[in-house]
């Protein structure tokens, strides 16, 4: 890698083109800029390609519809250039030193393989996000990392090597659009590809997940589907190496990852 890595940022985007402007604008505010900046037109009716073209985005298309496959699609993009492939979604609002905490994190760690971070909601009421972040997402980190030994990779905000997506690619279920998909790339990942969550890496992300009882049983439920389609990848003992059980016996802090809000759906 580069002393200076080439950084590109990939966000999948259906039918958001309100949101993804807004979070193209606060990308183009960077301290560090991106390299390049993808976004994964995922068969929108709206405007969102023509507003990623504006701001000077490279936009692919992914017909199949889902999260899973529009975010290996950019993934797959980012390949050919990058040195680290970051992620966030349309609703994602990055502040000003979102890549440059990433590109330093990276230099600094030869061994760091993904580097991920928590939420702060936006356009919820004041008890919406205060439980989303503490009981969803703050959650989710808590019981994923003690089952799988290694921190949630929350598909709002969080980067990784390229070499570290070489290696996962073929091994993801990245067709299957019912599930989660960084819950599923979490999986798939050991601790030997250096996951690491960083409390300070915090990214403003909309409520839209916990606003309605049934939009977040659904999101819920995913979990279940997902652990189900990898298993037994997913099953604790097939993990048990020496070096992911470390963290089981953890004190939870009530603030980690969350999985991607599926567009706001």
């Amino acid at each position: 890698m580069p002393l200076v890595p080439r950084i590109a940022v990939v966000i999948p985007c259906r039918d958001d083109a309100g949101y993804l402007d807004a979070c193209l604008a606060a990308l183009a505010a960077q301290s560090h800029p991106a390299d390049r900046v993808i976004v994964v037109d995922n068969a929108s009716t709206d405007a969102s390609a023509s507003v990623a073209r504006r701001h000077g985005a490279d936009v692919v298309a992914e017909s199949a519809i889902g999260i899973w496959p529009a975010a290996a699609r950019g993934y797959d993009e980012a390949m050919a250039d990058a040195d680290i492939i970051a992620r966030l979604d349309a609703d994602s609002r990055p502040h000003p030193d979102w890549i440059a905490r990433l590109v330093r994190a990276f230099v600094a760690d030869p061994s760091l393989g993904v580097l991920t971070g928590g939420a702060e909601f936006y356009g919820g009421t004041a008890l919406q996000n205060y439980l989303g972040e503490r009981w969803y997402i703050g959650g989710g980190h808590y019981w994923i990392k003690k089952w799988l030994g290694i921190p949630l990779v929350f598909g709002s905000n969080f980067a990784m090597r390229t070499s570290v997506w070489e290696r996962v690619r073929d091994q993801v279920d990245r067709g299957n659009a019912r599930i989660h998909d960084d819950l599923d790339l979490t999986i798939r990942l050991r601790a030997s590809d250096g996951v690491r969550y960083d409390p300070q890496l915090r990214m403003p992300v909309s409520a839209r997940p916990v606003q309605t009882l049934s939009g977040l049983s659904r999101r819920i439920a995913k979990v279940a589907t997902t652990f189900a389609v990898s298993w037994p990848e997913g099953a604790a003992w097939r993990r048990r190496d020496g070096a992911t059980d470390a963290a089981a016996g953890a004190e939870w802090i009530p603030e980690g990852d969350d999985w991607t809000p599926e567009y706001g759906r």
